[in-house]
């Protein structure tokens, strides 16, 4: 058993790793400031876990959270695109700087290791079938480059302190309780909660975008199996995705089969910053660290939307 810290663990990815934790029988330990993330998000499991209040930006709260920990799932962010090119210098110091501070309490602390919640954004665009993490970055906003660099700092850290880091490079995350309030919120909880109420969703361009969704319990095994890999596998960057990549046009229409409606997206002008073509191999994740998604898209997509029809007062 271990005693694991998850940042931003009051968030969507990061509750759902607090509770994978407690299904593995570890202790897990949650550091949130509550500024994205929800208390309700924890509430089932809130007299298992040790909930601490602060910010990774603050050396103080780190260090209370890192006592006694041995390993740490880093999710804590401000993850959108838009949000960076509007607001570029907020979003460094959440998305950097509080990855640099973590690191830093990480090597005071010893602990023993650190997975990192990276960005498929750092990709930007390549005119290939599929991803490897061999491709050379090309970030197209702010966050992308946010989050490239804190993977630059997780490697430096492993050659220079010891520091076993291991990053994941998720691909459009999705599952139960994603937030659909915000206006830069992701797409599939958007766009669910608009046809729940027979409203049609917006799609940003021709729809014709694709996107590898990876419903939240195959980036928990990700993150699982990062935690366990060899030291070997260390200092890294990995893929965490299905491997597939659908459309807007084609998850309107999951949707639409799930819900059993029959609604016709709307379309306004493109985002900038947005990213034409996703889709991951996974090969690498496979070999080093024994990673294979076992849910898929639609059987992700059945079970999202089933859980925002049974939680409808749920935001």
């Amino acid at each position: 058993m271990a005693r694991i810290l998850i940042t931003g663990g009051a968030g969507f990815i990061g509750s759902h790793l607090a509770r994978g934790a407690l299904a593995r029988d570890h202790e897990a330990v949650v550091l949130d400031d509550l500024s994205t993330g929800r208390r309700e998000n924890l509430a089932d499991i809130a007299d298992r876990i040790a909930l601490i209040e602060g910010s990774i930006l603050d050396p103080a709260a780190i260090d209370r959270a890192l006592d006694g920990v041995d390993a740490v799932f880093h999710e804590a962010a401000l993850p959108s695109v838009p949000v960076s090119i509007e607001q570029p210098l907020r979003t460094h110091h959440a998305n950097l700087t509080g990855t640099l501070e973590l690191l830093e309490g990480c090597r005071r602390a010893g602990v023993k290791r650190l997975v990192y919640a990276a960005s498929s954004s750092a990709y930007g665009d390549h005119d290939v079938e599929s991803t490897t993490e061999e491709l050379l970055p090309i970030p197209k906003s702010p966050y992308a480059v946010q989050k490239l660099g804190g993977e630059h700092y997780c490697r430096v850290y492993h050659e220079l302190h010891g520091v076993e880091t291991v990053g994941l490079r998720y691909f459009n995350v999705f599952g139960p309780r994603q937030d659909p309030r915000s206006q830069y919120s992701a797409v599939i909880p958007a766009f669910i909660t608009r046809m729940m109420k027979g409203v049609a969703p917006t799609i940003y361009g021709d729809g014709r975008q694709s996107r590898d969704f990876t419903y939240i319990s195959n980036v928990v095994d990700a993150n699982f199996a990062a935690l366990a890999a060899p030291a070997a596998a260390c200092g890294r960057v990995y893929n965490a995705a299905c491997g597939r990549s659908i459309d807007l046009i084609e998850l309107v229409a999951l949707i639409n089969r799930a819900l059993g409606t029959e609604l016709k997206p709307a379309h306004a002008p493109a985002r900038a910053g947005d990213i034409l073509r996703s889709q991951a191999d996974i090969a690498a994740a496979t070999a080093a660290l024994g990673y294979r998604p076992a849910v898929s898209v639609e059987d992700g997509l059945a079970r999202t939307v089933r859980w925002f029809v049974e939680h409808p007062a749920d935001p």
